[in-house]
């Protein structure tokens, strides 16, 4: 019998980069509010994993409340809009091992991102078919953990685990009381994961 019945993939550093994609769109949103355009790929890329609202207060702890609006506002349309055009730049053999994947596992995608942005995903790279589902912060207004738990529940996953780059998305996976793979190949580290993906076509024999 197969270990696990069902993945759960985040999205950022676990099944695409759209950090080059998207980075500009942040500058010209913080030029827009009158801050300087200071944001780059390595410092936007220590936010993946995090919400909207909490990458807000990382890099922009000087700036007013509706400062903060006006960039989450522009930033969250810009961002849909562009990637469902252009996309961001998917992890080596990511749609293969998808649709080698979808043969013995349900697959879904729960992510902190706002809603919109795995839509975005779906329609640029044309990988909806591959997945049974998602979830994510914008639409449920939850953390990590407790949306992972929400589609365990609502999908009835018996065996699911949970496939992340980040130590927010281990403790996520914790709080849910599911297993967790790091995708080591992603954004950031996870020493305490027991299981490691070093590159996405790794993760078949995990599960």
């Amino acid at each position: 019998m197969q270990k696990y019945d069902s993945v759960i993939f985040d999205l950022d550093g676990t099944l695409w980069d759209s950090v080059r994609s998207v980075v500009q769109l942040w500058n010209n949103a913080l030029i827009d509010v009158g801050i300087e355009p200071t944001m780059n790929y390595d410092e936007l890329s220590k936010c993946m994993g995090l919400t909207m609202e909490q990458i807000l207060e990382k890099v922009l702890p000087f700036a007013t409340p509706e400062q903060r609006d006006r960039v989450r506002e522009r930033c969250i349309n810009t961002e849909n809009e562009y990637l469902s055009e252009n996309g961001g730049i998917l992890y080596d053999g990511v749609e293969e091992t998808l649709a080698q994947l979808k043969g013995t596992h349900r697959l879904y995608i729960v992510s902190n991102c706002q809603n919109g942005y795995i839509q975005a995903f779906f329609k640029a790279h044309g990988l909806e078919k591959y997945f049974y589902g998602y979830e994510c912060a914008g639409r449920t207004g939850k953390p990590k953990g407790e949306n992972i738990r929400l589609v365990v529940q609502r999908e009835g996953l018996e065996r699911p685990v949970f496939v992340g780059d980040t130590i927010f998305d281990f403790r996520a996976a914790t709080e849910a009381g599911v297993p967790f793979i790091f995708a080591s190949y992603g954004f950031g580290d996870v020493p305490e994961a027991e299981m490691k993906a070093e590159k996405f076509r790794d993760i078949p024999e995990l599960v």
